[in-house]
């Protein structure tokens, strides 16, 4: 794995070294920093099911300003950061240990809101509509919910004050995009 652009471009990232952990690939993740375009910049990210962290990291490298990166496996978030700091951004980065699906979770301030969540569950998990409305309702108005999941799933159109925009297709994966409106 690698950055694909911006001020980290060509750095190299670990990968997992065991089974279950399914890294967001390159080609993928230039697609969805493509469709985003400039609009990251300054922006503040929660990368959630942070894996690698190559989501976040890669919003990093072309220009947003923080990411809170949440994982619950502890062989993730060792590799989470490795990758953080050999690509030397440790100051601007907050990892949060959770799982994202119980309700007690999200152990971040309930007023932070985000500009953009990048949401990437394992493809099989159940609740993925509870997932996506908790996202949404970290998101800034205007702001953006994207959910990578497998393209034989399909997502609602609207999900607490998020609307869809967009779903883009490659190999067995899918991004669908989410703008999130005045009542998120």
């Amino acid at each position: 794995m690698r950055i694909v652009a911006g001020s980290l471009k060509g750095r190299r990232l670990d990968g997992p070294t065991w089974d279950g952990l399914r890294p967001t690939s390159d080609s993928l993740r230039e697609t969805l920093f493509n469709v985003l375009g400039p609009t990251l910049d300054g922006a503040r990210v929660l990368d959630i099911f942070a894996g690698t962290g190559a989501v976040g990291i890669e919003a990093l490298s072309r220009g947003a300003a923080s990411v809170t990166f949440i994982e619950q496996d502890l062989r993730a978030i060792s590799l989470l950061k490795r990758n953080i700091a050999h690509a030397g951004v440790e100051n601007v980065c907050v990892i949060i240990r959770d799982d994202f699906m119980k309700p007690r979770a999200q152990r971040i301030d309930p007023q932070t809101r985000f500009d953009l969540v990048f949401l990437d569950p394992p493809y099989e998990i159940v609740g993925i509509d509870t997932a996506l409305a908790s996202a949404a309702a970290r998101t800034v108005p205007g702001g953006r919910v994207i959910v990578e999941h497998s393209r034989r799933r399909t997502l609602r159109e609207a999900v607490f004050g998020a609307t869809r925009y967009r779903i883009l297709e490659a190999g067995d994966s899918a991004l669908s995009f989410y703008t999130a409106g005045e009542g998120a």
